[in-house]
């Protein structure tokens, strides 16, 4: 009797041992599988439209480490965006670098895939203008969009061009523009803003239809476009772009060829900056755009 005692009890402990054992198994198996709805959500872009008093802005957020990717494109021939958004499959345009509207020559540096594509130091008309001469040298000094490649990283950077690529880092692509609008904005520098003698030569202090580029904190591309009103002298100056940006989360930001050539495309919608007499938006053909695509839809 004694030893069916010890049996039954040795059986009733081998299956309390093996119901904790499956329990254990299946709560291990539990907290491995994580509920869909609790997953973090892949970063999207974010777009916002805000009407001001001063105009319409069209702001898109393309998030860090997100399957986003803001890269410069350029045309032999200037292109509206509708014509890239035609050559290239992309989410989202927006107007770039200065280029010269009579010879379709740009003004701004270009670098595509560690090549420099565009050169303005190979546009007679800006290199030989006498009046420009004694600006030449900060005029291809100016201010940049860049994307880096940082080991596995993607990293985007606005600097000044002559700027040396970070240690670890290599340089992809370049889209120049300017001024600088934030930390710093470099009207006198790279706007060539001379209140002694009431200069300004991209009327930067006056209200007009602009295009910028930012960086947040975290890496974050911001892509902006203030559109006129249907009245005149609607738009903002570049102090009022850059006031504006910082509430945008903007710690870097530079200006991109404003005026008639601001433009956004999103969507498979088109939107443009500068409008005439009689309100309406002037369609402008650019020489180079920012876009942004689809990691896997890199072309």
């Amino acid at each position: 009797m004694k030893k069916i005692w010890l049996l039954a009890g040795t059986l009733v402990g081998l299956g309390i041992l093996l119901f904790i054992l499956r329990s254990s198994k299946h709560s291990v198996l539990m907290s491995a599988v994580v509920p869909k709805e609790t997953q973090s959500p892949e970063p999207i872009i974010q777009y916002e439209e805000k009407t001001l008093a001063q105009g319409v802005v069209r702001s898109l957020l393309i998030p860090s480490h997100s399957r986003f990717l803001v890269t410069p494109a350029l045309s032999a021939h200037v292109n509206t965006v509708e014509e890239f958004a035609h050559k290239h499959r992309t989410i989202a345009i927006i107007n770039g670098g200065f280029f010269d509207p009579i010879n379709q020559k740009t003004t701004s540096v270009v670098v595509l895939q560690g090549k420099l594509v565009a050169d303005p130091k190979r546009n007679e008309r800006l290199v030989n203008n006498p009046d420009l001469k004694p600006y030449l040298g900060k005029i291809l000094n100016r201010t940049e969009f860049r994307r880096y490649l940082c080991e596995e990283s993607i990293r985007y950077d606005i600097v000044l061009h002559r700027e040396l690529t970070p240690t670890g880092c290599q340089l992809i692509d370049a889209l120049g523009g300017g001024p600088m609008i934030l930390p710093e904005l470099t009207l006198v520098q790279e706007g060539f803003l001379d209140n002694v003698n009431r200069r300004d030569a991209l009327g930067s202090t006056q209200p007009n239809a602009r295009t910028a580029a930012g960086i947040t904190h975290d890496g974050s591309v911001i892509l902006v476009m203030v559109s006129q009103k249907p009245n005149a002298g609607s738009g903002m100056s570049l102090p009022e772009l850059a006031n504006f940006m910082k509430t945008l989360g903007v710690e870097k930001a530079m200006n991109l060829d404003g005026g008639s050539s601001s433009s956004l495309y999103y969507k498979g919608k088109s939107f443009y900056g500068k409008v005439d007499e009689q309100g309406y938006p002037i369609k402008r053909s650019v020489k180079s755009v920012l876009l942004v695509q689809e990691l896997d839809s890199e072309q």
